[in-house]
């Protein structure tokens, strides 16, 4: 018996000192907690291509790094697509916090949740243009018939939709008159004209003016030879999940852009002068046309990569 409690106090004793030393060995709760709460949260930033993914990186990563300097809680990534409906996709199921949609694609994100928090600014710069060899012998939308007519995509607005309209209303049936054919960005319209794969091209100002300042020869051969009607420039989104505070610090940086030396040598590559507040709003104009382009001309559907191809090359 006394075995037995000499025994038992052995095993207590044991169990205080083991205690002892575990409670010494754990770190504080509040250091884990203080671990924690430094995280800094994750934020995908998508842009719609304006441009192919590496000059989309050149473009708007210094947007983004910026962002991070200036909201040190959050980390926003910048996030490229493939091709449009890639990135309509991503609208369409809200896999991004925060996307740079074109007017058209504002629609699409407003119907899926997003809000609109900021626009580009020059409205005047966002229209459509459309590019001819200089010694092309096309006058007026109607010698186009028969021919190819190349764009970034079915769903860009600048690039494609305004153009298509223009084309439409001057005319030309873009349904049967002509072949269009949609080369995935800004700058493989360019190319199709400029290498003779397309008697036109339709794109847009920025990246005209971009790709024909890498490439002079562009502008030596090929001209601008007509212009559409402007409408509200790209914009500024934020999903259903990111929280207020974070995403009114975004519009305050972005609609102040222009008044910083840095802000200014961001835009610049953009092409732009500044960047607005806006808000769900300041699309309507664009419903509006989205509407009349869908009765005058043809169905907008996301993810329609068919080509007419009823005419010649």
């Amino acid at each position: 018996m006394k075995f037995f409690y000499a025994f038992l106090i052995l095993i207590l004793s044991l169990v205080g000192v083991t205690g002892c030393s575990q409670q010494d060995q754990d770190p504080p709760k509040p250091i884990l907690a203080a671990k924690a709460a430094s995280e800094k949260h994750q934020y995908q930033f998508a842009v719609h291509p304006l441009h192919n993914p590496s000059r989309l990186f050149d473009v708007f990563n210094p947007l983004l790094e910026y962002l991070n300097q200036n909201i040190p809680e959050a980390e926003f990534t910048l996030e490229a697509s493939r091709d449009y409906a890639v990135f309509d996709q991503k609208l369409i199921d809200q896999t991004v916090d925060f996307a740079l949609p074109n007017p058209f694609q504002t629609l699409i994100a407003i119907e899926h949740n997003y809000r609109v928090i900021a626009k580009m600014g020059d409205d005047f710069n966002f229209k459509g243009i459309i590019l001819v060899p200089k010694d092309s012998p096309i006058k007026t939308p109607k010698d186009l018939k028969g021919y190819s007519v190349s764009y970034p995509a079915p769903t860009a607005l600048a690039g494609t939709i305004l153009p298509q309209y223009y084309l439409q209303t001057h005319g030309l049936d873009i349904n049967k008159d002509i072949k269009n054919v949609y080369v995935g960005s800004q700058e493989s319209s360019i190319m199709s004209v400029y290498l003779g794969t397309t008697m036109a091209g339709a794109t847009w100002p920025p990246p005209w003016e971009a790709l024909s300042k890498e490439r002079p020869e562009l502008k030596e051969k090929l001209k601008v030879i007509w212009q559409t009607q402007s409408l509200p420039n790209n914009s500024v989104v934020a999903g259903k999940n990111v929280p207020v505070e974070i995403s009114d610090k975004v519009q305050i940086l972005l609609a102040n852009l222009h008044t910083t030396a840095e802000g200014q040598k961001i835009l610049n590559k953009m092409y732009l002068s500044k960047y607005e507040k806006a808000d769900n709003s300041t699309y309507a104009p664009v419903k509006q046309f989205i509407n009349q382009f869908q009765k005058t001309v043809r169905p907008l559907e996301l993810h329609a990569h068919t080509e007419n191809k009823t005419a010649k090359e």
